[in-house]
């Protein structure tokens, strides 16, 4: 490990314990800055209601840290949009965002609409499929951003746990973006959950930043806020344990092609020979190959969008 990264590890990797609520909310009032937590949903009916009540009895009415709560549906067919409601988040959908340019689908192509419909100076994601979900995840990234200027984002680490056995999660983490990130971005090597969903940025950082329109969100956001920010500016907090809806490996396959093809394009902004991922399925005629397009998009930083420039204007 470089020594560089040995001395973020030190200086950059904290415990949410390392700040307690009031010191946060004691830095929240003295910058005056506002916190919109943001959680990108699609079919969570069964988790995201839980999620939004937890954020707003214990962040909202029992300690104002949080100004904003928003739910962004991603096109759910199930009752994901009326549950959020009902728990007291405000719900935004997709295809309502900036309807001008035409919606994808991918996780990246929400986080990135999101920020239209959001006002905080700091914005927190969190995945909509948690579960025995904690207020710790929003307070513990949210806090160094509140209370360190230098720092800009800030990812959550964590154990995940896999049909019981700790530390068995994070299959594609573990198979694709770790290595990519030693191999290429050794200064990222430190983060120990780099494509994980719960983080929190700065604003004025985000807007900065093309969104990978799909999988490829947390590390195309990591690799170019290096670039921009520099490491000293980037930080995790170690917030317990995430337990959540596994993928099975089909679908962690397509993450992976995603992820490297997210990696590729940052190493050379060169050419996509097959941008297509094909796997194998057994069928009554034996294996049956399935390909799937891997998505090749990605939306410029925001602050070029007019609408956006508009609406800081107002």
């Amino acid at each position: 490990m470089l020594e560089e990264v040995e001395r973020w590890l030190r200086t950059r990797s904290w415990s949410v314990s390392d700040r307690p609520l009031d010191t946060v909310l004691a830095a929240k009032r003295a910058s005056g800055a506002a916190v919109s937590v943001v959680l990108p949903a699609l079919n969570e009916e069964e988790t995201v209601g839980d999620i939004v009540s937890v954020i707003r009895r214990d962040l909202v009415e029992r300690a104002p840290l949080v100004d904003e709560l928003v739910v962004v549906d991603s096109g759910s067919t199930d009752r994901t949009a009326e549950v959020a409601a009902a728990a007291g988040a405000r719900v935004e959908h997709r295809d309502a965002i900036l309807p001008r340019i035409p919606a994808v689908p991918g996780k990246g192509e929400v986080l990135w609409r999101s920020l239209l419909v959001t006002r905080g100076d700091v914005v927190c994601f969190v995945d909509a499929d948690l579960r025995e979900f904690s207020a710790d995840f929003v307070t513990g990234i949210v806090g160094p951003l509140l209370t360190d200027p230098d720092v800009q984002l800030v990812k959550a680490m964590y154990d995940r746990p896999l049909a019981g056995a700790a530390g068995q999660g994070g299959r594609v983490t573990e198979l694709m973006a770790r290595p990519l990130l030693n191999m290429h971005w050794p200064q990222l090597a430190g983060f120990v959950q780099p494509l994980g969903g719960e983080y929190a940025a700065r604003r004025s950082l985000l807007e900065q930043l093309p969104f990978p329109v799909g999988y490829g969100v947390e590390l195309g956001m990591l690799v170019d806020a290096l670039h921009l920010v520099g490491l000293d500016a980037l930080a995790q907090v170690d917030v317990g344990e995430r337990i959540h809806r596994h993928q099975d490996g089909q679908a962690l396959g397509r993450m992976a092609a995603a992820i490297y093809r997210t990696a590729q394009l940052r190493l050379a902004r060169g050419h996509l020979i097959r941008p297509c991922l094909t796997q194998f399925e057994r069928g009554a005629d034996g294996f049956e190959p399935r390909t799937y397009s891997v998505d090749t998009e990605e939306r410029p930083p925001m602050a070029e969008i007019a609408e956006y420039a508009a609406r800081r204007v107002a």
